[in-house]
């Protein structure tokens, strides 16, 4: 256990070895299927080393011409598979507990979470199944409009559909999180008025401080927050105008969502892995062809390039997050704001979604 470090929640990440053989034969894919990704003993021993307590993976559907429903059943039953084959180092995460419960044994808990709800198709009861199989977090979109609503490049920028709502209020039943990261921002509005439960934006950043539709206005920021929800700002290139964000960044983003939410309301959600490139000039060649292959397919963003890294170059590797707490005491944060931000304000949501 990492004792110099706080408890740390990582409220969208991933838990990989960017540099296997079989992640970097998928690197170019629009997104990397669970079984693409490496779980292996350097991916869990940099996830250690870091300090990280918990992260929320993504598994099931996203994107592409794979069934959504069947698709998202194999990779759940994937990462049982993957959780059982690593014991002692690994706990899914079903309850608040078990992210406590990983930090006092020296684990890595692993939350399940989609990043789109399309594989729900018009059969409300799969809010509850996917809870019984143990997801904890469902993003309503991606980046383009689904059945529930718009996503955040959709240029309509339309609320819930009808259904939308219905599937907002299934998950409150299921004690699932409703997670709005990547909607548009008339959908993320009506979310956070519709449910009953709290809602999150896992990964984020602020649209004030950068204004990218990635990002969240304050006005969402300030309602998620005040309804009790949660706010993840991520490592990514949306931080910054010129897509070449950086770790002040990273602070620049906190420190305002802080202002808009209160310290109680906001973490981390990184939105990558802990094992960072080895190569990354060989990565750079392939970052073109990537950001073309999600642009073709009508699934990219505004702020991604070709030249363009999909984190933050000076926050990478095994020490991202004591970097991140230096920089933030360095802007003055107290001890007990940089836990709260850290993991804190994400356990004390779970305890208020899962119990």
């Amino acid at each position: 256990m990492s004792t110099d470090l706080p408890l740390i929640v990582n409220a969208l990440g991933a838990l990989d070895n960017p540099n296997a053989e079989t992640s970097l034969a998928a690197a170019n894919a629009l997104i990397q299927n669970s079984d693409e990704m490496t779980v292996d003993a350097r991916a869990i021993a940099d996830a250690h080393a870091s300090g990280l307590t918990a992260v929320n993976v993504t598994l099931g559907y996203v994107m592409g011409d794979l069934p959504p429903y069947e698709h998202t059943l194999a990779e759940i039953a994937h990462w049982d598979r993957v959780i059982a084959d690593h014991p002692g180092d690994l706990r899914k995460v079903v309850r608040a507990a078990d992210i406590t419960d990983a930090r006092a044994n020296d684990e890595i808990g692993v939350i399940y979470g989609f990043q789109n709800a399309v594989q729900l198709g018009d059969d409300l009861s799969r809010a509850q199944e996917f809870a019984d199989l143990g997801v904890r977090v469902v993003q309503l979109t991606y980046n383009r409009a689904n059945h529930l609503g718009d996503g955040s490049m959709a240029p309509e920028n339309r609320g819930l559909t009808p259904f939308g709502r219905e599937a907002v209020a299934a998950l409150n039943d299921a004690r699932v999180m409703v997670d709005l990261s990547h909607s548009g921002e008339n959908t993320c509005l009506d979310a956070a008025r519709t449910s009953t439960a709290p809602v999150s934006i896992n990964h984020t950043g602020c649209r004030a401080v950068t204004d990218l539709p990635r990002n969240k206005t304050d006005e969402e920021l300030r309602l998620v927050a005040a309804r009790g929800g949660f706010v993840g700002i991520y490592f990514m290139p949306y931080l910054a105008p010129d897509g070449q964000a950086r770790a002040a960044d990273v602070v620049e983003h906190l420190a305002h969502a802080v202002r808009i939410c209160g310290e109680d309301a906001v973490g981390i959600g990184t939105d990558g892995s802990v094992t960072t490139y080895d190569d990354l000039d060989a990565y750079r060649a392939r970052l073109a062809d990537h950001t073309a292959a999600r642009a073709a397919a009508g699934v990219a963003a505004t702020g991604e390039g070709p030249d363009t890294f999909p984190f933050v170059i000076d926050l990478r590797g095994v020490d991202q997050f004591r970097t991140l707490v230096r920089l933030l005491e360095e802007k003055g944060f107290s001890s007990t704001r940089v836990e709260k931000l850290l993991g804190l304000n994400f356990l004390g949501y779970a305890e208020r979604i899962w119990g």
